[in-house]
């Protein structure tokens, strides 16, 4: 057995990397087992996005989670360039998504309403006033546009969060954990290679947290594969961020950055020509320009997703020492950084549970 740990994070993808980053600069000793390969990370498959308001609805108990996590970036992106060296690519210039249909103006209209009526920036743009500001966009119907919405660069966000852990204090461990260790009432530590030894264990594990051994309860979190495709961004058009009802298409380092699927596939993370064609045909629609232009690169990664679409965060309440910080499905890159701060507070006792309720880890199995 190892010496022992205050808090040990399994998984040093976004989530874990940013719960780690948090809690070690809170002054715990912190360990992160990672298992040393990025293949399916779930961060691999995202675009970067922060964009609350493209796609909530009045109910969405993540709207609020989410407006957090964007602003989050805001306070985050300087200091971790101070302290690393990594630009993680902030960008805030505003995203719209493109109507296709009636149905679909609708949609928009009622929930561009609803968040003016919440106070939050964000307008409609008819059919002729976003051929005026943005030509090159396929045929559409109008958009809503959100000009706080944002982006950053998935990959030099986990380096630089994990850097800045190291720098902290914590420590980087490679090491692929199966299970937990349990002694009574109390998870005492995490079983790999070896035992290593904690007085808190965090899962952070995305679409591999179910899999461990003694887990108190089932964890209902599955892959769900993300396929994504990048182009060079065509000339002469200024970089944006677009969504359609299908897809998006997101300008980074002189590309555009294409996708994506949703497709229950397991832990496979090849890439499809079906998946590829649904790109494809959904990119181009909103930039007939890229129809033109080859492919640079396809990937794929495995979402972490719930049966309510909502992450799981906080504590188990069947026994001591073990929470949770997993689940985050599309919104991992958005949420991974506001999630790290909750879990920093919530080890030490600083956050409600009321805060948390729609995320709590027993609302799958209430017993």
């Amino acid at each position: 057995m190892t010496d022992n740990q205050e808090v040990i994070i399994v998984g040093g993808g976004a989530i874990g990397a940013a719960c780690a980053r948090e809690i070690a600069h809170a002054g715990r000793r912190v360990l992160i087992l990672e298992r040393g390969s990025d293949r399916g990370a779930s961060w691999r498959a995202a675009a970067g996005m922060l964009a609350p308001q493209i796609e909530a609805s009045p109910d969405d108990p993540l709207f609020e989670l989410g407006l957090a996590g964007r602003e989050r970036y805001q306070e985050l992106a300087a200091p971790l360039k101070d302290s690393t060296g990594i630009d993680i690519g902030f960008w805030q210039e505003g995203i719209a998504r493109l109507a296709v249909d009636e149905a679909d103006v609708q949609t928009l209209k009622n929930r561009v309403a609803w968040q003016r009526q919440q106070g939050h920036l964000c307008d409609w743009f008819d059919a002729d006033e976003v051929r005026s500001r943005w030509p090159w966009l396929g045929t559409n119907r109008g958009a809503l546009y959100a000009p706080h919405e944002a982006a950053l660069h998935p990959e030099r966000l986990v380096a630089a969060l994990l850097r800045d852990a190291e720098k902290a204090g914590a420590r980087i461990v490679e090491e692929t954990v199966v299970g937990l260790e349990r002694r009574g009432d109390r998870i005492t530590g995490v079983i790999g290679s070896q035992t290593w030894a904690a007085e808190h264990v965090v899962i952070a594990a995305g679409a591999w947290s179910a899999g461990l051994a003694g887990l108190p309860r089932p964890l209902p979190v599955v892959p769900i594969r993300g396929q994504m495709a990048s182009f060079p961004w065509p000339a002469g058009i200024p970089p944006a961020i677009v969504y359609g009802r299908d897809g998006y298409l997101v300008a980074r380092d002189g590309e555009a950055i294409a996708g994506s699927t949703m497709e229950n596939a397991g832990f496979d993370t090849d890439v499809t020509s079906a998946g590829l064609a649904h790109i494809f045909t959904t990119v181009t629609a909103l930039c007939p320009a890229l129809s033109n232009l080859d492919v640079i690169d396809t990937w794929s990664g495995l979402r972490p997703m719930t049966p309510d679409g909502l992450p799981i965060i906080g504590k188990e309440p069947r026994v001591e020492g073990l929470w949770y910080a997993t689940g985050h499905g599309r919104n991992g890159i958005l949420l991974a950084g506001i999630t790290g701060v909750i879990m920093a507070q919530l080890l030490k006792g600083e956050t409600s549970v009321e805060v948390l309720t729609a995320f709590r880890p027993q609302r799958f199995f209430e017993w």
